[in-house]
């Protein structure tokens, strides 16, 4: 799939990677559809983008307002090719903290954004591009979902997101094999710890021991090379039903 042909809707696309990814489709000539639950920076980038870029409040959680956000993208975007999920919560904290066990609502919440959220957003996409006209390979679209290198190393307090992440990474494959006879193809990309706004805060000395945990190159990944990632898999029709970390060798120690 030609970038400029890229018809996508990007979920989180107000902020840190879904932005960066609608950035990258709109400069090589694509047209974006943002979903996100923060208006403000959500109008703002749909504005800054122009008019390749609409914006859609939309809570991934919603099964029926997830697939009527994205019905919308689609007539306003003149069609829908790519879905790519890029909304996502942290849902830190131990299963047995300092206050008692953890509330299943943490647990709950977290796996109900980032994993049914993934699911929510894959199907509904899924089902509108099933219809449209075959291209090379009878490619009629791509689902793009984000995991984490905390799927494979999970540290101490991140059992809640470890395994709403580790689901996305297990859905890839058999949801790949099933959409094989409509020809949408499904991948995922674990990041490891990148420069989003998630980090904007963070003290100083712990930016840095983050940074130095990376063999190389020794910082954080920046969104731009998570978009660069998108447009890999975007254009080669030949990577399917895998997981692409991009991390740079880093491996999350305990805690």
């Amino acid at each position: 799939m030609q970038l400029d042909h890229v018809k996508a809707v990007v979920t989180g696309g107000a902020s840190g990677l879904g932005l960066a990814v609608a950035k990258h489709l709109v400069a090589h000539g694509g047209k974006v559809a943002l979903l996100d639950v923060n208006d403000e920076k959500g109008e703002a980038a749909a504005a800054e983008l122009g008019g390749s870029a609409v914006y859609f409040r939309t809570d991934v959680t919603d099964e029926g307002g997830v697939a009527a956000s994205i019905a919308n993208a689609q007539s306003k975007l003149g069609g829908l090719n790519a879905v790519i999920s890029c909304a996502g919560i942290l849902g830190a904290g131990r299963v047995l903290g300092k206050e008692g066990p953890m509330p299943l609502k943490t647990f709950s919440t977290t796996v109900m954004v980032n994993l049914i959220g993934s699911f929510n957003v894959a199907k509904a996409g899924a089902n509108l591009m099933q219809h449209n006209e075959p291209g090379e390979d009878g490619e009629r679209g791509v689902i793009i979902n984000t995991a984490s290198i905390a799927a494979y190393e999970g540290q101490i307090g991140q059992a809640a997101y470890s395994a709403s992440k580790g689901g996305v990474v297990a859905m890839t494959l058999p949801m790949a094999r099933e959409f094989a006879r409509i020809g949408v193809r499904v991948m995922t990309i674990a990041p490891g710890v990148f420069h989003t706004p998630m980090v904007d805060g963070m003290p100083e000395q712990v930016y840095q021991s983050l940074c130095a945990q990376v063999p190389y190159p020794s910082r954080l990944g920046k969104p731009e090379e998570y978009a660069d990632t998108v447009a890999f898999i975007l254009q080669n029709r030949y990577l399917n039903g895998e997981t692409i970390r991009i991390d740079g060798a880093i491996r999350l120690a305990p805690k």
